[in-house]
């Protein structure tokens, strides 16, 4: 089984140290920020958290950039998409109003399941950790999120992934199964 996850929110939310963290790329989770160029692909391997058996998914997680000058390759990094994460820092206040447009243009657009998606507040290193609740604007609300903080919780947030990988995984199949459904009625 193999899933295509694009990585996608504003620019210096921390979608590549997240990406990288994700594929075992790397476990260093400061350093100087680097703007993605682009997009970069990343493949490997997430366990199955309902499998006995061990077995695995295979990841292509497109780690995007956030700017916008990158706007017009968006419809191509969409293309056979299975989910969308979108990264934001809430102690940025600007990022908790620009999700609302990668909300829009990524998934709102795509008709993606609320299953499909997800939302990542994600902790940049070294700055003031708060747990405090992060308001969302409709339909952000009702979108699964997680708090990222791989200083102090990494595995929790690898969990969290592959957990969701599994939920993408679960929607593909009930497509599928629809679809057969479909052609057969």
């Amino acid at each position: 089984m193999k899933v295509k996850i694009v990585l996608i929110g504003p620019t210096e939310s921390g979608k590549t140290v997240l990406a990288n963290f994700l594929s075992d790329i790397s476990e260093n989770v400061g350093g100087e920020y680097n703007p993605t160029v682009g997009v970069r692909i990343l493949e490997f391997e997430s366990p199955l958290e309902e499998a006995s058996d061990n077995r695995s998914c295979e990841v292509e997680l497109w780690d995007c950039s956030g700017d916008f000058k990158f706007e017009s390759c968006w419809p191509t990094f969409m293309q056979d998409c299975n989910g969308v994460v979108i990264v934001f820092n809430s102690d940025v206040p600007s990022h908790l109003k620009e999700i609302e447009i990668w909300h829009s243009m990524f998934i709102s657009t795509h008709s993606l399941q609320e299953n499909q998606c997800l939302l990542i507040a994600h902790h940049k290193p070294g700055g003031a950790v708060e747990d405090r609740h992060i308001s969302l604007a409709s339909p952000l609300n009702r979108l699964p999120l997680i708090k990222s903080n791989l200083e102090e919780e990494p595995e929790d947030v690898r969990k969290a992934f592959n957990s969701y990988v599994g939920n993408v995984l679960r929607a593909m199949s009930e497509s599928r199964e629809r679809e057969e459904m479909s052609i057969i009625m």
